[in-house]
């Protein structure tokens, strides 16, 4: 089945609360290791992994992650 929709974050909204790492249902994001311009860390995703459900941008409480439609 092929994926509709992608998540991408936006790295300098992130707070690195980990929130959208805790209820991703494929457990596909780790925090990174890497800071933003605010010095918070960013997850990054395992794209083979995510399926694209968008729980992580629901759940995101700075709206720091993107639903972008897959072409």
């Amino acid at each position: 089945m092929k994926r509709v929709q992608r998540v991408e974050v936006v790295k300098n909204l992130c707070k690195s609360c980990g929130t959208c790492i805790y209820y991703c249902p494929k457990k596909c994001m780790e925090m990174g290791n890497e800071r933003n311009m605010k010095g918070y860390y960013f997850p990054i995703i395992d794209f083979e992994a995510c399926i694209g459900c968008g729980t992580c941008a629901l759940v995101c409480p700075e709206a720091a992650i993107d639903i972008l439609k897959e072409d």
